[in-house]
């Protein structure tokens, strides 16, 4: 048995997917000063509406909102549904310090006390 559907009524329920997960997602792009919604996001890569999505290579950054998640490498890979794919070819986790490069000890000061008194 097959499933048959206008093509009037498959244009609705992808605009009406797609709008979904435009609202449901905080996640953005930026590349070259601009920033783009992400509908998705999965392991390998994200996906954005395909009519405001350029055909993005390069290092781009991914944000939560304001908090930055990732800097990555991407090359975009194909269009379906009205979703514009981008697969990683690196993805790095942003830190909030600096990668110590010495193993610290558990009860290592935090901070120099002095008395006071020069």
């Amino acid at each position: 048995m097959t499933t048959f559907v206008p093509k009037e009524v498959q244009a609705g329920l992808d605009s009406a997917r797609l709008q979904s997960l435009k609202s449901a997602s905080r996640l953005r792009l930026s590349a070259d000063g601009r920033t783009y919604p992400v509908l998705r996001m999965w392991k390998t890569g994200f996906s954005m509406q395909a009519e405001a999505a350029p055909h993005l290579r390069g290092y781009v950054d991914l944000y939560d909102g304001a908090i930055h998640l990732f800097q990555c490498l991407i090359v975009a890979s194909d269009e379906e549904a009205g979703e514009m794919r981008y697969e990683f070819k690196r993805l790095t986790a942003v830190a909030e310090r600096p990668a110590l490069d010495f193993v610290q000890a558990e009860n290592a000061p935090v901070a120099l006390l002095t008395n006071g008194v020069d």
